[in-house]
């Protein structure tokens, strides 16, 4: 007896929405199959940028354990294939402890291009999975090749100084102890020149004991031979130092001082220099101050002994100086932070915005900038703050 074939139901296809938000599955756990070996995944990781790496390490457990090891970061150095990576510190309201970020791609992202300017756009600051309990706001904050070091500082309640020295490994995003400071210090300033970094400042600008340099290679710190004692008495408070030309050049309620770190000797340097930059951010970019003020970025010329204007920027909003944030980065370029209110939030949060110059110098008197890239990289609340923007290289 023949009956007639059952027809099948045909379910509807659902449609997919653009709105909706995508959801990553877990990756699952390699099977028995045979698969490739981790060298040769660690041959191909060292070749993809690390703007990248914050989604490879959603691939799988495997890939997030090859992206912190060190035999990767190995194979990229032996590669030349190095890369200047931006991290930034942001504190929040009610929040002690100090958030740390990494300029990375969006992980969906579909590049956009500005039909004005041809730039394509795409950037995002990834929040770092640990965190440091030490304060960042007060203490000298310098990096040395992956590190970050976050040296001495206010502690307490009652702001004591510190010799803490805390280190964060940008390849593997985790914080460790370093050797402590000789001297505890309040407000320091650190600097690095020729791979070590002198640290000076003190609670007592009396002190003998005005400034360390430390050598990374050895793990050691040592005195520097401070300046006369007459002179120290001036500088009853230092407000900002920087590394050019192989000096420490420091400026605080006298003329400037510095300390010629390959001769070992102290000098005193013209108030010319002492200009707005020390009371606000600045980066030292190839041995050249930049900072911004005013709606311009300026420059320091060391042979004339006077501030420039950089040249031929363009397709940069005015933001207030003190939220500018920089930062030498990518070998002779320079990163720009700051942030901008959300209106349509109701005033109550604000967008960091991160842009990225070239820079480029024609002559002994030109310097010119061109913006490569501008891009809304995070939104936070508008109490936060950005405190420190660094570079590090890895």
């Amino acid at each position: 007896m023949s009956s007639s074939p059952e027809r099948k139901r045909k379910r509807p296809k659902k449609k997919s929405s653009l709105n909706e938000p995508r959801v990553l599955e877990p990756a699952r756990e390699p099977t028995q199959n045979p698969s490739l070996p981790d060298d040769l995944i660690v041959s191909c990781l060292a070749r993809v940028s690390r703007l990248e790496y914050p989604k490879l390490s959603l691939v799988s457990k495997s890939f997030r354990s090859l992206l912190a090891s060190p035999e990767l970061y190995k194979t990229r150095s032996s590669l030349a294939l190095t890369e200047s990576c931006l991290y930034v510190c942001i504190s929040f309201a009610n929040d002690s402890i100090h958030h740390w970020f990494t300029l990375c791609r969006k992980p969906d992202r579909t590049l956009t291009t500005n039909k004005r300017k041809k730039k394509p756009s795409g950037y995002v600051l990834a929040k770092l999975p640990t965190h440091h309990s030490r304060s960042a706001h007060w203490s000298g904050l310098v990096t040395v090749g992956s590190d970050i070091y976050n040296i001495g500082g206010p502690v307490g309640d009652d702001k004591k100084p510190s010799s803490s020295i805390s280190i964060l490994d940008c390849r593997s995003n985790t914080w460790r102890e370093g050797p402590s400071l000789l001297v505890k210090r309040n407000y320091p300033h650190a600097n690095v020149i020729d791979g070590k970094i002198y640290v000076t400042g003190d609670s007592n600008s009396s002190s003998p004991q005005w400034m360390e340099v430390f050598d990374p290679k050895t793990q050691t710190w040592e005195l520097v031979s401070s300046p006369p004692a007459q002179i120290r008495l001036l500088y009853d408070h230092i407000s900002t130092s920087a590394g050019i030309d192989g000096k420490v050049h420091i400026f605080g309620s006298s003329n400037g001082l510095a300390y010629d770190t390959r001769e070992g000797r102290w000098e005193s340097v013209g108030m010319e220099m002492s200009s707005e930059w020390v009371w606000f951010s600045y980066c030292v970019v190839q041995n050249v101050i930049y900072f911004y003020y005013d709606g311009e970025f300026k420059w320091y010329d060391t042979k004339a002994r006077l501030w420039r204007v950089l040249k031929g920027l363009k397709g940069l909003p005015k933001f207030p100086r003190y939220i500018a944030r920089l930062a030498a980065y990518d070998g002779g370029k320079m990163a720009v932070f700051w942030d901008r209110v959300v209106a349509s939030t109701g005033y109550v949060d604000k967008m960091i915005w991160c842009a990225v110059i070239a820079l480029e110098r024609r002559n002994d008197e030109e310097i010119w900038g061109k913006v490569e890239w501008k891009d809304a990289v995070l939104k936070v609340p508008k109490s936060c703050r950005i405190n420190h923007t660094l570079a590090a290289t890895l």
